[in-house]
């Protein structure tokens, strides 16, 4: 199935928005991230932490969310299609891991932003979580790095799938193809 070009310009742009926006998100939660670690001054921490909280919740995950969504969309609508080239499956696969890494952390940095609205966090409250916030943040910006890298250069290398389907063979293996695998894969072979 392939989109009108028009339609196909419409869940680009929105792929790219929601994509460019996640990565700057995570940027600006980075700078709030060491902000939070290193200010002396206690109202900036306390500022810190409640931001970082809001913008996890409210404009992180909204966009990974949005990013996975139009990325498939983009993906099934196009001629590159989900699963026909190496590079596609592999951003498929970070942005999956890297939203699901997301809302997992999302527990630990809303009980941050809560102890910060509670109390004030002093230098050595929570030490340890406000150092792995800003390593988990930083990874996630070159992880989102890297999915854009693959959008810009796509490196070649069609997956099986999508060989048989530029061939025009995307129908199921044949009994001679499977006999074909199991002489190429001796693990798999049946005594």
């Amino acid at each position: 199935m392939t989109m009108t070009p028009r339609l196909r310009k419409v869940a680009l742009t929105a792929h790219v928005l929601s994509s460019v926006g996640w990565f700057g998100g995570v940027a600006a939660f980075l700078a709030l991230a060491v902000a939070g670690l290193t200010s002396p001054d206690a109202q900036v921490v306390r500022a810190a932490y409640l931001a970082m909280g809001l913008t996890g919740w409210f404009v992180l995950v909204p966009l990974a969310l949005a990013s996975l969504f139009t990325g498939v969309v983009s993906s099934l609508g196009t001629t590159w299609g989900l699963f026909r080239y190496y590079w596609v499956l592999i951003k498929l696969l970070i942005t999956v891991l890297a939203t699901v890494v997301l809302l997992v952390h999302m527990g630990p940095i809303s009980g941050l932003a809560d102890a910060a609205a509670e109390t004030t966090l002093s230098g050595a409250n929570l030490r340890g979580l406000r150092i792995q916030v800003v390593v988990q943040a930083g990874a996630a910006l070159m992880v989102l790095l890297v999915a854009t890298a693959l959008s810009i250069y796509k490196p070649r290398g069609m997956t099986r799938y999508g060989q048989r389907k530029q061939r025009g063979v995307l129908q199921p293996a044949t009994d001679a193809d499977q006999a074909m695998q199991k002489h190429h894969n001796p693990k798999r072979r049946i005594q």
